[in-house]
C-alpha cells in the first residue's frame, strides 16, 4: 500500500472532507448523538479499511439506514439497547460472509431497491426541515409546517440557504473548472462558512443561533475524559426478540447497501478490480461488532466517499484507512471546533444527499422502464415514507413478484397464425428457452382457441427447459383434437416430428 502513498494521501484528505460533515448529519438524521456517527467513520475507515478486499471503497455511516435507526433507537427504549442490535447485526453479517451469502443482493429486485433509497431519501428531508429553518419547539406546541415559519431562526435559516446554494453551485459549476475544487469540496466549504457565521453573528439579537441549533459533542479535557465518552450496549437485552428483531432488519439493509455500493465502486474502478463480496460482508460485520460496541452507527460501505476517493486518484485502502485517522485526530484536537458548526448547515449538506437518493430523474427513469419496474419501485418508496422501511420493502418484493409472475405468464410463448380463414390454416407455438408450470394457463387457453383442421406446429428450437406439466397439457390437447382435424407437428433443433407418438421422448431428448 505504502507504494501509492503520493496518491493516496491526497484522496484521504480529500474523503475525510467529505466524510466530516456526512459523519455529523447522517448522526443527525438518525437521532443519535453526533458523535457516534465520528464514531462509525473512524471504525468504517481504519477497521472496515484494514479487513476489506476493496481497493477503493470507504465505509462509514450510511444515509440509508438513517431512518431503521431513527425509529430503532425509540422503540428498543434508549440508545444503549439500540447499541446492543448493532453488535447482533455485525455477527450476523460475519456468519453471512463465512456462509457465502455476498450474491443475496442479486436475488433482490433492483426495482425494490432503487425504491428503498428513493423512500429513504426523502425520509432524510423531511427530517432536516425543522433544523435547517432553525426549529426551536416551544412547550406544548405541536410540530407543523405553520409552527415551522413561526418559530423561525432567521441565523439558521440563512446559513442553511447560503449552504444549499454554495454546495450545488461547487458541485455543479466551480467542480468541473479547476482540480482545486475537487480536492476542496464543497460541504467542508459550507461548515468552514458556517462557523464563520455563527462567530460574526454571536452579539446579533436578531440572527444569533442559539446553542441548541449547533453541534454538539463532547469536549474532553484529557485521555481519561476522552474514553469516558464512549457508549456500551445494554447486553441484558440480548434475549429481547425485538432487539434480533432490529439486528436482522439492519444486517439485511446494511449488507445490501454494501453489496449495491461495492458493485458500483467496481463499475467506476479505473483499475478494474473486482472486490470479493463475502469478505466485504465479514468487514462490515467486523466493523458494525466494534461500533456497536463503543456507541457508534452501523456501517456500510458509502457511494458518496468511494466516488470522492476514486475522483481524487486513490489507488489502495491505505487512502480510507488515513481518512479514519484524521477523523480521530479532529474529534481528539478540535471538538470545540466542531460544536461551532450550525444545524442548518448539516441539513443543506442531507438535503443534497436526500435528492440525489430520490432524484424526479429517477422516478422519470423508473416508469420509462415500464410498469413491472415501476409499480414495485413507487410501491416501496410509498410503503417506507407513510409506513416504515420494513414494510415498504416487503410491498415492494410482493409487488415485484407478484409482477415477474404476470410477465412469465405473458412471455412464454408466441403464437402466430398464417393463412387465416383458409382451409390449410397453420398456427406456430414458439416457446421460450424456459418454460413452467407458471406458464400452464396461458398455453393451454391459446391450445383451446385453435380451430378445426389447423396444422400445429410447436416450436421448441430455442427452448432449454421445459416443465412436464406442460408436456402433459400437450399430451391431453393431442388425444382431445384428434376428431377436430388438427394435425401436431414438433419442431425441434435437428428435424421436425410429425404427428408425434410421444412428446416427452422428443421433447427431453433436445
Amino acid at each position: 500500500m505504502l507504494s501509492n502513498l503520493k496518491t493516496d494521501l491526497p484522496a484521504s484528505i480529500v474523503v475525510f472532507f467529505v466524510a466530516l460533515p456526512l459523519c455529523l448529519g447522517i448522526a443527525l438524521a438518525s437521532g443519535a448523538p453526533l458523535f457516534s456517527g465520528l464514531i462509525a467513520g473512524i471504525i468504517g475507515g481504519i477497521i472496515v479499511g484494514f479487513i476489506s478486499g476493496s481497493s477503493i471503497g470507504v465505509s462509514g455511516p450510511a444515509a440509508g439506514l438513517a431512518a431503521i435507526v431513527l425509529t430503532s433507537i425509540g422503540s428498543l427504549g434508549g440508545y444503549e439497547n439500540f447499541l446492543l442490535a448493532v453488535v447482533l447485526a455485525g455477527l450476523i453479517q460475519i456468519c453471512s460472509g463465512f456462509l457465502k451469502a455476498g450474491i443475496v443482493a442479486y436475488y433482490v429486485p433492483s426495482s425494490v431497491i432503487r425504491g428503498m433509497l428513493a423512500g429513504i431519501g426523502i425520509i432524510i428531508v423531511i427530517k432536516q426541515i425543522p433544523h435547517f429553518f432553525g426549529y426551536i419547539s416551544p412547550v406544548n406546541t405541536d410540530f407543523t409546517l405553520a409552527n415551522i415559519f413561526k418559530f423561525i431562526t432567521p441565523g439558521s435559516l440563512i446559513i442553511g440557504i447560503v449552504s444549499l446554494i454554495l454546495i450545488l453551485f461547487w458541485d455543479n459549476i466551480l467542480s468541473k473548472k479547476a482540480k482545486i475544487f475537487t480536492i476542496v469540496q464543497g460541504p467542508i466549504v459550507a461548515v468552514i462558512l458556517g462557523i464563520l457565521f455563527y462567530l460574526v453573528t454571536i452579539s446579533s439579537d436578531t440572527l444569533r443561533i442559539s446553542s441548541k441549533l449547533l453541534v454538539s459533542i463532547p469536549v474532553p479535557k484529557n485521555i481519561s475524559s476522552f474514553l469516558g465518552q464512549f457508549t456500551a450496549p445494554n447486553f441484558s437485552l440480548i434475549f429481547s426478540s425485538d432487539i434480533w428483531i432490529v439486528a436482522f432488519t439492519i444486517a439485511l439493509v446494511a449488507s445490501l447497501e454494501t453489496l449495491l455500493c461495492v458493485e458500483a465502486t467496481d463499475k467506476l474502478d479505473p483499475n478494474k478490480n473486482i472486490t470479493p463480496t463475502n469478505r466485504e460482508l465479514v468487514a462490515q460485520g467486523v466493523g458494525n461488532v466494534f461500533s456497536g460496541l463503543i456507541g457508534g452507527l452501523p456501517i456500510t460501505q458509502v457511494i458518496v466517499r468511494s466516488s470522492a476517493n476514486i475522483q481524487s486518484g486513490g489507488k489502495t485502502k491505505l487512502s480510507s484507512i488515513l481518512h479514519g485517522f484524521f477523523l480521530l485526530i479532529s474529534i481528539m484536537t478540535i471538538p470545540g471546533l466542531l460544536n461551532l458548526i450550525p444545524l442548518s448547515v448539516l441539513a443543506s449538506v442531507l438535503f443534497i444527499v436526500g435528492y440525489k437518493l430520490a432524484k424526479p430523474q429517477l422516478f422519470l427513469k423508473m416508469y420509462n422502464l415500464g410498469w413491472n419496474q415501476f409499480l414495485p419501485y413507487i410501491s416501496t418508496v410509498l410503503g417506507i415514507v407513510f409506513i416504515d422501511l420494513l414494510y415498504g420493502v416487503g410491498i415492494g418484493m410482493i409487488i415485484g413478484l407478484a409482477a415477474t409472475l404476470v410477465n412469465t405468464y405473458r412471455n412464454s410463448h408466441d403464437l402466430k397464425i398464417t393463412n387465416q380463414n383458409q382451409a390449410n390454416e397453420k398456427t406456430v407455438l414458439t416457446l421460450a428457452e424456459e418454460v413452467t408450470f407458471l406458464n400452464k394457463g396461458a398455453i393451454f387457453k391459446d391450445l383451446q382457441n385453435i380451430k378445426e383442421n389447423t396444422v400445429l406446429t410447436i416450436d421448441i428450437t430455442k427452448t432449454k427447459y421445459l416443465d412436464y406439466d406442460l408436456v402433459d397439457v400437450f399430451e391431453n390437447f393431442k388425444s382431445n383434437s384428434k376428431d377436430k382435424g388438427i394435425t401436431i407437428e414438433i419442431k425441434t433443433k435437428e428435424k421436425t416430428f410429425t404427428d408425434p407418438k410421444n412428446f416427452s421422448n422428443i421433447i427431453y431428448k433436445q
